[in-house]
Parts: structure tokens; sequence; C-alpha cells
């Protein structure tokens, strides 16, 4: 009776018989085969070596005194179930064998006396048979354990998509509350304003709705957008700091004030800048409410920055102060914005206050648009000058794409001041 020889990687065979001339003429063939061979004469000492280890193939004797070949592998099925079993035999009945046949209790029979060809034959598809169903059986496992794998993934996914959901409508939650403190902040400092001047605080009403049609044009990103819809109300904040005499004299007799009273008034932007940071930190606005008072000429004030220097929001906001701060009625002050294009505003500026107000009359058949909307094929409703009078394009030409650029290119060298219109 041979020992157990240690795992391999080629399919390892358990023999049982208990004629030890048969078992060793069987260890042998196969051994040539290249099979690892365990041979044993005793059915129970074969069983528990199963208990222990698996074989790719069990083959056993029929008749056997401890116990029948075929009673010992339908017990080896129950301890090895993906194991092929053989059975050698020279006397049974063919209806019993192709009984236990069709009911897997063993893969084949051999008859005695074998032939070696047969033998080696039946004992290679039976280790085929055993790595196709151990690895069925492996794959199997694998599915199972990646479907349970798959299931926890799928719950804790679940879990924290349902997290992720809350998160996000706590946090939808807390962006409403926040804005909705924010516009209370806007409100509150435009009713600061209101204390501090009635007038002022109507002013700032109005100066928001004009800056917020502008806001609208699709001529900003989104941060500038923001700008100009929070800039109106917080724009004028240091003035709150002047004293009241001072600005109500500066509203009725600006002549009669000293330099130092006009320092004071030229430092409110600045003053309205740090206030706004309470409200709003971000940079952008700061700096729009700082330059909202510059002037496209470099002569305005705090800072004396000129042209795109500006922030293009600031150059806005300015035109949108001065008209509704003016004091002036609306076609005086209209005409005083006019006037003021190229020098104390950006041309470009002041188109866009005209097209969303629509504060100037024009024809039916004329529409006014800005320079960066200046398209191929559009007919001018009116000449455009340069600011010495020199006539640049004339009345009722139509614009071809050299023509707009040379305007454009024109424009960044000495801006255009007048209104651009276009028949419809």
């Amino acid at each position: 009776m041979s020992t157990l020889p240690p795992p391999a990687t080629q399919p390892a065979i358990l023999i049982v018989d208990d004629e030890p001339f048969v078992l060793s003429a069987l260890k042998e063939t196969l051994e040539r085969e290249h099979y690892h061979v365990v041979a044993v004469s005793s059915p129970i000492k074969a069983l528990a070596i199963l208990a222990e280890r698996d074989f790719a193939v069990i083959i056993s004797d029929q008749r056997m005194p401890e116990m029948m070949g075929l009673d010992f592998l339908i017990e080896s099925k129950r301890l090895r179930p993906n194991t092929s079993r053989i059975l050698i035999t020279a006397v049974l009945s063919l209806p019993t064998l192709v009984d236990s046949i069709n009911k897997g209790e063993i893969f084949r029979f051999i008859a005695k006396p074998w032939l070696r060809e047969e033998l080696t034959a039946t004992v290679r598809n039976a280790t085929h048979r055993y790595e196709l169903i151990s690895h069925n059986t492996a794959l199997q496992a694998e599915g199972i354990r990646l479907n349970n794998e798959l299931k926890t993934a799928n719950s804790a996914l679940e879990a924290k998509v349902n997290d992720l959901e809350q998160q996000r409508q706590q946090l939808d939650l807390a962006n409403r509350e926040l804005a909705t403190s924010y516009e209370h902040s806007l409100e509150l400092c435009r009713r600061i304003l209101t204390t501090f001047d009635p007038v002022l605080g109507g002013q700032a009403k109005t100066l928001l709705e004009v800056c917020s049609r502008m806001a609208e044009s699709g001529h900003f990103n989104d941060e500038e957008r923001h700008v100009l819809r929070s800039a109106p109300l917080l724009c004028d904040l240091g003035l709150i700091g002047i004293p009241r005499e001072l600005f109500r004299a500066f509203r009725t007799h600006p002549e009669r004030l000293t330099e130092r009273e006009r320092s004071m008034l030229s430092d409110h932007p600045v003053y309205s800048q740090t206030l706004a940071t309470f409200v709003d930190s971000r940079p952008a606005l700061g700096e729009t409410i700082r330059a909202h008072h510059e002037r496209f000429d470099g002569r305005g004030y705090p800072d004396g920055i000129a042209g795109k220097n500006i922030p293009w929001t600031a150059r806005c906001l300015a035109v949108a102060v001065d008209f509704v701060e003016s004091g002036l009625p609306k076609q005086a002050a209209l005409d005083a914005i006019l006037a003021g294009s190229g020098q104390a505003y950006d041309p470009e500026a002041v188109r866009l206050f005209l097209k969303v107000t629509q504060l100037a009359r024009l024809p039916r058949q004329v529409r006014e648009i800005m320079l960066e909307e200046l398209e191929p094929g559009m007919i001018l409703a009116s000449g455009i000058y340069s600011p010495h009078g020199l006539l640049l394009i004339g009345e009722g030409q139509e614009l071809a794409s050299q023509t707009i650029a040379k305007i454009r290119s024109h424009n960044q060298v000495t801006p255009i001041q007048q209104r651009l219109l276009v028949y419809l």
C-alpha cells in the first residue's frame, strides 16, 4: 500500500484494488502517462484519503472483501462529487452498469482484462471531465462571489446615492436659504440708503432695474451678471458715512463745496467697496463698485483709470448711475449720456444702455445695435464718423466682413462714440 505523494500540478489518480498484482499494473501503466497515482488495497483506507484530499479520477475494482466497488464509488461521490469514477469489473450485469452511469455514480466501466489503450483513453477522458467540472464549479463559485459582491456594492451604492441625494437636498435648501439671506442683505442695504436719504434709496431701486436689464442682454458671463444685479444696491453705501448736510449740498449746489468736501465725496466708492465685502466678498463686485465713478477718458475717481482698464461691469454701471442719479429730466439726462459717450462713458456701454432701456425713439424700420453685433449684410441707417467728424462709412452702405473688421480696428485705436443704427 503506497503512501500519499505531495500535491502536484499533474492530475492525481486514486486506484483501489485488493489484488496487489492488479494494483501494481494499473499504477505502473498510468505513471507512464505522467499521472500522479495513489494506489491502495483497502476501500476503507481510500475513503479516509478522500476525506483529506481531492483526486481527478478514482479507479476501483468491483469485487473486494471490505466493500463492493460500486458501493465504494457511490460513497466516494458523497466526499468528492466532481471526481470522475471508473469501475473495473469482470462480472456485473449490463443494466446495473448503465443505471449507475445514468445516475452519475460512475463515469465509465472497464472490463477485465483491459486493453492498455482503452484504459489510458478512458482515464484521459475522465481527467478532462474532472477538469471541466472543476473549472465550471470554480466559475460558478466565482460568479456567486461576484454576484454577492455586486449585491453588496449595489446596496452600498444605493445607500451612497441616497446619502448624496439627501446631501443634495440639504445643499439645495442651504443654497436657497443663502440666496434668500443674500437678497435680504441687499434689501437691508437699500433700506439703509433710504433711511439716510429717501431719494437715494429710490434711485437704487431704479438703478437695480436698469442694471438687471443690462445683465439679461447676453453680453456678460455669469459672474458679471451677478455683479450687475448686486452692485446697484451696494455702490453708494459709502455715502452713509458722509454728513447728510454735505450730501444734500452736493445734490443742490455742488459748486459751493470746498475741495475737502469734494474729496470726501470722491472717496465714497472706496468706502462702498469696503462695506460691500460684509455682504459679498467677491473681488469682481468690489472692483466694480470702486470703479463705477471712473471715466472712460481717465478723469474720474477714485483711481483715475481709463478705457478698458475699467472693469466692463463698472463701465456699464457708470452709465446707469449717471442717468438715474443725474436729477435731470429723462430726455436731458439721455442727452447728457449721449454727449459723454467716448469721454465720460465707454461708447459700447452707452449703446448697450440705450438698447436695453429703449429710451431713445427710433423709426420703426431702424434698430440700434452694439459694435460687437455688426454682421455682414447689415445696412447702416446713419453714417459712422470719427471723433473729429471724419465720415468713416456713409448711411445706406451695406456692411461687408472687411468693413466691419476695419470699424472694430478703428474703435480699438479711437473709440467710435455715436450710436450704431441699422435698417431692419
